[in-house]
């Protein structure tokens, strides 16, 4: 799923760290039946990795204020 930079934004910082978890966790999850050849849609890996830029950069942005 991918999430828009407006939806993440809006988020409290709470929820944007559970959201990275959630997150990191499906990723090691994809990569794990991308090995043991589970994984149909290989594009979810690289969606995936971007939503956790995302998130880290909103986080990071927050930060800074």
């Amino acid at each position: 799923m991918i999430m828009k930079v407006k939806e993440l934004s809006q988020k409290t910082e709470k929820e944007l760290k559970d959201l990275l978890i959630e997150n990191r966790h499906k990723l090691g999850q994809f990569k794990f039946d991308l090995a043991s050849k589970k994984l149909k849609n290989v594009r979810q890996i690289r969606e995936l990795r971007k939503d956790i830029a995302r998130i880290l950069t909103i986080l990071k942005e927050k930060d800074n204020e």
